[in-house]
């Protein structure tokens, strides 16, 4: 009985009844195939469903924790910072990143090129994967609901700043954006800049100031902001309205 029909009288008393509605209504194509994929790769005993289960368990405990470690060691360490340019993959195992787990050889869509993007102070990057939700998970974690959404993909490789300013994120104009296209065979992480006033700061407390959206490039690390949390947004205005 939907609410159209119930008596005004009788909404209160059912109330208790309603479930949440779920984020997505229906399946997409995307999870028909790999719903269909995965049972046919435990029919062919390419795995089986106990092996998928612990992959799976694996993928969702990791979180961005590594990668802020990373980037506050290379804050801290010249030398670790070159590393992380030049040898990303040695880098992310120096903070207990192997992207080879757990199977030994990666995985079709994780074991990738990688590559760290240092911003500079005329250059700030940010990623985006405008085909579908390419991302470096084995080292940032499982991707932010909001990243696969197609309002994220299309807008930021076409309007980059209006979509930063929606996040909360104005740069100067002497600064240029570069977006950066994650896909199939290589994938991308920011290392924002260390904020000032943070000079005599351990790496403890460099790390606790690098959130998951400074990595993907939608926020700036600031000294008390330990979490993701957006509090400063702009609601969405097309460029082509003249807003």
């Amino acid at each position: 009985m939907t609410d159209s029909t119930v008596a005004p009288g009788d909404r209160h008393d059912h109330d208790h009844e309603r479930e949440v509605a779920p984020m997505v209504d229906e399946v997409t194509d995307f999870e028909v195939l790999e719903i269909a994929l995965r049972e046919l790769c435990i029919e062919k005993g390419i795995f089986t469903a106990e092996e998928h289960r612990r992959f799976t368990e694996f993928a969702e405990q990791i979180g961005p924790a590594p990668a802020a470690r990373l980037v506050a060691r290379a804050w801290s360490d010249p030398e670790f910072f070159g590393l992380a340019l030049a040898e990303p993959m040695t880098a992310s195992k120096e903070v207990g990143v192997d992207w080879l787990e757990p199977t030994g050889f990666g995985t079709p869509s994780d074991f990738t090129a990688f590559s760290i993007l240092a911003d500079t102070p005329t250059v700030h990057h940010v990623i985006v994967c405008a085909l579908c939700s390419c991302y470096p998970r084995p080292i940032l974690g499982n991707s932010p609901e909001w990243y696969r959404t197609p309002n994220y993909r299309r807008r930021m490789v076409r309007w980059p700043r209006q979509v930063l300013a929606e996040f909360g994120l104005v740069l100067p104009e002497h600064i240029s954006v570069r977006v950066q296209d994650s896909n199939q065979k290589h994938r991308f992480m920011v290392m924002p800049m260390r904020p000032a006033g943070t000079e005599d700061w351990t790496e403890d407390q460099l790390a606790g100031i690098v959130t998951r959206d400074c990595l993907i490039g939608v926020a700036l690390p600031r000294p008390g902001v330990t979490a993701d949390v957006i509090t400063d947004t702009r609601p969405a205005i097309h460029p082509g309205a003249g807003g």
